[in-house]
């Protein structure tokens, strides 16, 4: 069968690989849909601090179960679609035994530290498969992303009235917006892009900062908080100076999500951390429960996030989605790549 293959940053190739073969308590499946991440992104560019070369990218998926074990603990049958949790944890380090599965030190996901999705088919550990509940296979997709945001929102506690600002109208700040939303927060978010910011509109944020110098950022963040800064702000880019912006924006007693991934350091007056009494918080990938309240969240009809799916590519193009993405980064937000003409 077929795989894409990242050899190198800037190089994606199709390479012959074996079928796989199931084990008793995996499910073979085919792939349907997958989304191309930040970070499947960034491994492309080669600015991703979590990836290998060469490796065969994707974990945000959904798929058809093709065969599964009949007695399987999860009600899993052939013909259901699903999506599934991509991070494999080890399940002894110090954060495996204190339940952060999530964080564990020798984490490996798909698409990074191991072989990803982006091929005919996978098998998977049956507990790591979700039932996507009717959800239209496309939409299903973009539940993994939806997890990463939800969760570093979860982590926040963000709730109904805070002032919350998501720096960063890529996929991930976007679905972070839609997360704090979903609960009762008002949300602003920032970026350099006035086409992000335009996109971000469509998901019902309360207001937009286009964040093109120091000053007009600062002089954004007083007006809209009167001064007092905002309860929560969320990181979503990886960049230094987006941290740094969260830092400034945030209230005293405020909070602060990293969800951004970068390589970079940031030289800074650490002091504001004490100064400010901020609560920081580190978020990494996403738990079972994200996986399944965000399916019944969906499924709902509440939050409605059809729109950030902008462009899809067959199984074939995936090169020319790469590229495009890595060249239009402003006009897009979720590039799918659909596996179903295979």
């Amino acid at each position: 069968m077929k795989a894409m293959y990242i050899k190198e940053p800037g190089q994606v190739e199709f390479i012959d690989v074996e079928k796989p073969v199931r084990k008793k308590g995996e499910v073979l499946l085919k792939l349907l849909y997958g989304g191309i991440c930040g970070s499947d992104l960034g491994s492309y560019k080669g600015t991703f601090a979590y990836f290998d070369y060469p490796r065969i990218p994707g974990h945000e998926f959904s798929a058809e179960i093709v065969e599964a074990d009949e007695d399987n603990e999860q009600g899993l049958r052939p013909g259901m679609i699903v999506t599934c949790n991509p991070y494999f944890n080890c399940g002894h380090c110090y954060s495996c035994k204190n339940g952060i599965v999530n964080a564990c030190m020798d984490n490996q996901t798909m698409g990074c530290q191991r072989d990803g999705a982006f091929q005919e088919y996978i098998t998977m550990p049956s507990e790591r498969v979700y039932d996507g509940k009717g959800i239209d296979p496309m939409l299903l997709a973009v539940i993994e992303p939806f997890c990463i945001s939800y969760h570093g929102v979860s982590r926040a506690e963000v709730g109904t009235g805070e002032k919350v600002l998501v720096i960063g109208a890529g996929t991930i700040g976007v679905l972070a917006a839609v997360a704090a939303k979903a609960k009762g927060a008002l949300v602003y978010i920032s970026d350099v892009s006035e086409g992000k910011l335009e996109m971000a509109k469509a998901f019902g944020v309360d207001g937009t900062i286009l964040n093109d110098s120091p000053e007009n950022f600062e002089k954004a963040v007083n007006d809209i908080t009167g001064g007092n800064g905002f309860d929560t702000a969320i990181e979503a880019v990886g960049l230094p100076s987006t941290f740094q912006n969260c830092i400034d924006a945030a209230c005293f007693g405020g909070k602060v999500v990293v969800i951004g991934v970068g390589k970079k350091n940031l030289d800074f007056n650490f002091t504001l951390l004490q100064k400010k009494e901020l609560n920081v918080f580190g978020s990494r990938n996403a738990l079972k429960k994200d996986f399944v309240e965000l399916i019944d969240l969906v499924k709902s009809g509440e939050t409605p996030i059809e729109n950030i799916i902008t462009n899809v590519y067959k199984f074939e193009d995936g090169a020319k989605a790469f590229y495009d993405f890595a060249h239009n980064p402003g006009d897009m937000l979720k590039v799918v790549i659909d596996f179903t003409e295979n």
